[in-house]
């Protein structure tokens, strides 16, 4: 595999030595008596596994306008590698940190960088053995640079991960198509596996977060929220502007996806330079709600000095089920879903009165799990949590809590963050506390949310979904708990997409979005069994 572009400046006078494969005149070499495959366009693949190839560029390829590397990924290599004698200079390591991970991005694929080490003559130079490897735009493990020893990186490339990239990419192929005319790849096959440093073929050495759409990292979760909070202020704030419109209305219960939604009001309102006077909170007592929800909404409002209006519903849903012939005892869905769509059917009246429109409050998470009432809290004018799943609501709640919400309204924030989740349909217990919650009846939040991470996001199959929650939770959830609500999760994506059919408008703030508009289309009576029966075979 010759080198492409040959460095001729500076400290670098390879010109003098080399020539650029531009110039050879040959395709094959002899080396220890035999005819050896000799070019740029060679692509590796594995004998027994076709679609598993790797490509080779050498040193300064990686520096080049176009490096070679991009037209081996086109050409189906999903693993790009570079041997190379890169010098150290001062910021020269992230500059190259930089490269190799952009280089990943670009070509949708996993690169491994190796450079000279310490070895080499240092007579003008010092190299440093900087060694990196990278999936798709991100550094999974890298070396450190001027060992005394010898030192070896190893890391899992997702070769799935990488698949699914490429096929929903829509300039990938026709990249493909268009800069691949006239080129011709030869296939070298190869076999064997590799092993990691313990012998180990089966035993993943890669990590995998249990909580995907979360950075682990304080500083960097930090940024997130803050941007995630502007795309949701900005798009709100754009849609008032656009319509005119000065007023919105909230239904404020005390949980944290309606919480989420008043802040972002609040901060939209702020973006306009809107009084807060227009932003028209109601809330509305059912059948469960608690003290404590209702007075964390009412403590909400007053610290943001948001006016609130009370209407206890309680009575009027007693009426309605009455008139259906209904026993009023909470005995099956309609005793809760009378609550809220007539708690939405109120705040739409409402916008009607004042001008204004209705602020949707459910999230991804739920959209998912199509944990929402049809044409009840399913339903708003502009929902601006559509985008966010549930564990970074929580994030995105207690980032506010910490940064800029006013007076005491930060000790109400962690309140809320530290209330149960749930719809509060049903009656409280006998002690005025939440009895209802949702995690008891669907599962954890954390699960749901990886699961629609790695089955959505990344487009693996249900066992694959499997084995990475089992890894990610290990010691938390056994695989028999994994199972169950990942069955469940499955169950419920599919016989709920007729809510997602005809959601309302609101933003996409991350990878996923669940829009019938946007990223997602899936036809309503799709049938989920082929992935269930995919899990069956996993129970033992």
């Amino acid at each position: 595999m010759p080198k492409t572009y040959i460095p001729d400046s500076r400290e670098y006078y390879e010109n003098r030595w080399f020539a650029s494969a531009d110039e050879a005149m040959f395709n094959e070499v002899t080396l220890a008596g035999q005819k050896v495959p000799f070019g740029t366009n060679l692509l590796f693949r594995h004998e027994d596994n076709r679609r598993t190839s790797f490509a080779i560029e050498i040193c300064e390829d990686l520096w080049g306008p176009i490096p070679p590397s991009s037209k081996h990924a086109i050409a189906g290599a999903q693993m790009l590698f570079n041997l190379s004698a890169s010098n150290e200079l001062v910021g020269k390591a992230d500059y190259r940190r930089s490269l190799v991970s952009q280089q990943s991005a670009r070509c949708l694929a996993g690169y491994a960088y190796v450079s000279a080490g310490p070895g080499e003559s240092t007579t003008d130079t010092v190299f440093g053995g900087h060694a990196l490897i990278a999936e798709n735009g991100r550094i999974l493990t890298e070396s450190e640079r001027f060992p005394t020893g010898t030192e070896i990186v190893l890391a899992d490339i997702d070769m799935d991960l990488l698949d699914h990239e490429r096929r929903v990419s829509r300039t990938f192929g026709p990249t493909a198509r268009r800069e691949l005319a006239g080129v011709e790849y030869r296939t070298i096959l190869f076999g064997g596996r590799l092993q990691n440093q313990n012998g180990n073929l089966s035993k993943p050495i890669r990590e995998v977060n249990p909580n995907p759409f979360v950075p682990s990292n304080p500083e960097e979760r930090d940024d997130r929220c803050l941007e995630i909070s502007s795309i949701q202020a900005a798009g709100l704030a754009t849609r008032l502007e656009r319509t005119g419109i000065k007023n919105v209305v909230i239904g404020l219960s005390g949980g944290l996806d309606s919480t989420l939604a008043l802040l972002v009001a609040v901060k939209a309102f702020e973006r306009l330079a809107l009084p807060l006077e227009g932003i028209i909170a109601i809330t509305m007592p059912g059948f469960g709600t608690t003290e404590r929800t209702r007075s964390n909404v009412e403590k909400l409002c007053k610290e943001f000095a948001i006016p609130l209006e009370t209407l206890d519903i309680r009575e009027t849903c007693k009426l309605q089920l009455k008139n259906l012939g209904h026993s009023g005892k909470p005995d099956d869905v309609a005793y809760e879903n009378v609550q809220a769509r007539y708690r939405t059917s109120v705040l739409m009246n409402k916008a009607n009165m004042t001008g204004g429109i209705v602020i949707g409050t459910g999230d991804l998470s739920e959209l998912a799990l199509g944990w929402c009432t049809y044409n009840g809290d399913h339903m708003s004018m502009y929902a601006v949590n559509t985008g966010v799943p549930k564990t970074l609501v929580k994030y995105l709640v207690s980032w506010a809590a910490e940064t800029w919400v006013p007076g005491n309204a930060k000790e109400t924030l962690l309140d809320i963050l530290d209330t149960p989740i749930s719809p509060e349909l049903l009656p409280p217990g006998a002690d005025g506390k939440i009895e209802q919650k949702t995690e008891d009846k669907i599962g954890p939040y954390e699960l749901h949310d990886f699961f629609l991470f790695h089955a959505i996001r990344h487009g693996f199959g249900p066992a694959k979904v499997l084995s990475l929650a089992e890894q990610a939770y290990e010691g938390i959830y056994d695989k028999i708990t994994i199972l169950k609500w990942l069955k469940l999760f499955y169950s419920r994506f599919f016989s709920q997409q007729f809510k997602r059919s005809c959601l309302p408008d609101g933003p996409k703030v991350g990878t996923i979005s669940l829009s019938p508009r946007g990223d997602w289309r899936m036809p309503s009576d799709a049938d989920v069994t082929a992935w269930l029966d995919e899990l069956e075979t996993k129970k033992d």
